[in-house]
């Protein structure tokens, strides 16, 4: 008999520790402020969604990419390189961004018809970036972290909140493939 209630007694405390899936509202719920010392580094491209097929069919043709944030001015102002292996190749773009809670805006950039803010995620040392294009035309939905590959758990949660934006699902990088090396002054002439 005390062994039957014993098993219920650890049953009931099983599903209650057990947590409850996060809504969708949860899911991608954005930061509510970030720490831009936290973004400072390299971090590789894990996976990513974009709304828009044709683009979301160019992006699974990348090989890898990574961004590299880095801040000497300001705690606001940041500078970024993207860099995306593609065919081999490598290729860098640069950008400089201001930092406004877990929004953020290009500066000096065409990139006016863009609004991008970082989304909260489990992942200790992983970044999601959301960026909607033309008042929200085209979504694209980008999972960074400091490793290559991530646990299943980990790519739940980001399919999970790919699937709450009505988004396709996300194309994985091959985390076998080679990184772009950092852009030396020769390299980007």
């Amino acid at each position: 008999m005390s062994f039957v209630v014993g098993a219920i007694i650890l049953m009931c405390l099983i599903s209650v520790t057990q947590s409850a899936p996060l809504t969708c509202e949860e899911l991608v719920q954005p930061l509510d402020q970030l720490d831009p010392r936290h973004l400072e580094g390299k971090w590789a491209l894990v996976a990513g969604s974009l709304s828009h097929l044709p683009y979301l069919e160019r992006f699974k043709q990348r090989d890898s990419a990574t961004v590299n944030f880095s801040s000497n001015t300001s705690e606001t102002n940041i500078f970024y390189t993207r860099s995306i292996r593609l065919d081999n190749k490598c290729q860098y773009s640069s950008y400089n961004i201001s930092l406004e809670g877990s929004s953020f805006t290009y500066d000096g950039t065409d990139k006016s018809n863009l609004t991008a803010n970082f989304v909260h995620t489990s992942c200790h040392d992983c970044m999601l970036m959301r960026m909607n294009v033309e008042s929200g035309k085209r979504q694209h939905f980008y999972l960074f972290s400091r490793r290559r590959e991530l646990e299943q758990k980990e790519l739940g949660e980001f399919r999970a909140q790919v699937e709450c934006l009505n988004m396709p699902p996300p194309a994985v990088m091959d985390p076998t493939k080679e990184l772009c090396p950092e852009e030396s002054a020769s390299s980007s002439n």
